[in-house]
């Protein structure tokens, strides 16, 4: 996508109008791929999201001995090398900016008796991966990890991990998957231990896969447990549309003067609708159609026009379910009615960037009204546009530059980016699906 180069502005618009299909899920979509290459024989994946930060993870597996082949635009073939085939790869295991392939390799290696070497560009290489290393330990595995436990690292993994039970301390799927997978490995059963409940991609995967995993609720609370020494068998399955990436394009008709759009073939998953739960109580009003299933969940048609909104206070149950889209209800809640609250949501300051303050920062500069809370953010919503005119410092974050460029087609006055390259990590028809619906977004 070529205009998805530097620096781009998007001008207000007075309609957005249109039906797009939704990319497939990103995190559906690292899973697919890295429990096609642990199963024994060929996978047949359709529907994947050819964003960068996925692609890192299929040159991954192809490095671990899995062969990894694009057939057409989403459709994959991969030949996996059952649970005990793994090799050790020559060269550096390179993920970009992408935490959930790194972490979630982690624990893929853990459970293996090879060496790798891990790398990221500078924003991962500042993220933490304490909370993964610490219970990979606990297991058997062996880490040597940059200053404060940050990329490079090295992990070497081991064929007899000790089974645990583990309860993480903050929310988090990407550690309780690097857990489960590593478990995989292990000479008994392991249990991760939730207080708060997490998306469930791996759990739903892996028993689509043939492994035997159990899930038990107790009120709130969530135990997943995986039986070690066990074989993935191969499957054909289709990546359901990513509701994240949806959610950019039903603000844009929530916010427009003049909004309608549809947004076709959407993954429905409690884990992950936390933004549409949100919005419908701010007054959006979502329509949605049961359409089907693909790898093991369901999927909607979501249909989303324009609205008055009015601020909430988000509830802290939520904020799981919807960690990712905290950057475009920012973007929402400026043009509501009211104040917004969103509290209990610390895991943002350890994202591709420190997205409380980005948000924060990305409003501020459009002429909005908003306050940093250590665990979250205050918004004033201005009751209709917001004045626009900014340009935004993305901080290399994808949702940011996203969500910023979405705020630009209903501002009074264009909103500029500072860079969009990285919107390719996770949604790479981003630009030309935006401009199908009627947005105009013009490179500088």
């Amino acid at each position: 996508m070529k205009a998805c180069s530097s620096v781009i502005t998007s001008y207000p618009v007075p309609r957005i109008f249109g039906s797009v299909r939704a990319p497939g899920d990103k995190s559906c979509s690292h899973r697919a791929l890295l429990l096609a290459g642990l199963a024994s024989g060929t996978s047949e994946i359709s529907g994947l999201l050819e964003g960068e930060d996925v692609l890192r993870t299929g040159d991954a597996m192809s490095a671990l001995g899995a062969q990894v082949e694009r057939l057409g635009l989403g459709n994959w073939q991969v030949k996996g090398v059952g649970t005990d085939g793994l090799r050790a790869p020559t060269n550096a295991l390179d993920f970009g900016n992408s935490g959930t392939g790194s972490r979630l390799m982690m624990g893929v290696i853990a459970g293996h008796p090879i060496k790798a070497q891990f790398v990221g560009d500078a924003s991962l290489s500042a993220r933490p991966m304490n909370r993964v290393i610490h219970p990979l330990s606990d297991m058997g595995a062996v880490v040597e990890a940059s200053s404060g436990g940050r990329l490079p690292l090295i992990l070497t993994g081991s064929s007899n991990l000790k089974p645990i039970v583990y309860a993480p301390p903050h929310a988090s799927a990407q550690v309780k998957s690097a857990i489960l997978l590593a478990g995989l490995g292990a000479s008994g059963a392991t249990s991760v231990r939730e207080t708060r409940m997490t998306r469930d991609h791996t759990e739903r995967m892996l028993m689509g896969f043939g492994a035997e995993l159990s899930v038990m609720r107790e009120a709130d609370a969530r135990t997943v447990t995986i039986v070690g020494r066990q074989r993935l068998s191969a499957q054909k399955l289709t990546v359901p549309g990513d509701p994240s990436s949806a959610a950019f394009l039903l603000t844009a008709a929530l916010i427009s003067p003049d909004g309608d759009v549809t947004l076709e073939g959407v993954l429905s998953n409690e884990t992950r609708d936390g933004y549409f739960q949100v919005v419908d109580r701010m007054g959006a009003g979502l329509g949605a159609e049961e359409v089907g299933e693909a790898a093991g969940e369901r999927m909607i048609t979501l249909q989303a026009s324009t609205a008055p909104l009015q601020g909430l206070d988000v509830p802290e149950a939520v904020v799981p379910a919807m960690i990712d889209e905290f950057p475009i209800l920012g973007v929402l809640a400026s043009f509501a009615t009211g104040t917004t609250r969103v509290t209990g949501a610390g895991e943002l300051r350890v994202k591709e960037s420190d997205r409380i303050g980005a948000v924060v920062s990305m409003l501020r500069v459009n002429g909005v009204e908003a306050e940093e809370r250590e665990d979250g953010f205050i918004v004033e919503g201005c009751g209709g546009p917001p004045p626009g005119g900014g340009l935004v410092e993305t901080h290399h974050d994808h949702r940011i530059a996203m969500s910023a460029l979405v705020m630009g087609t209903a501002a009074k006055a264009p909103v500029t980016i500072d860079e969009a390259a990285m919107i390719q990590t996770s949604y790479p028809a981003f630009v030309d699906d935006m401009r199908a619906i009627g947005a105009d977004l013009r490179p500088a």
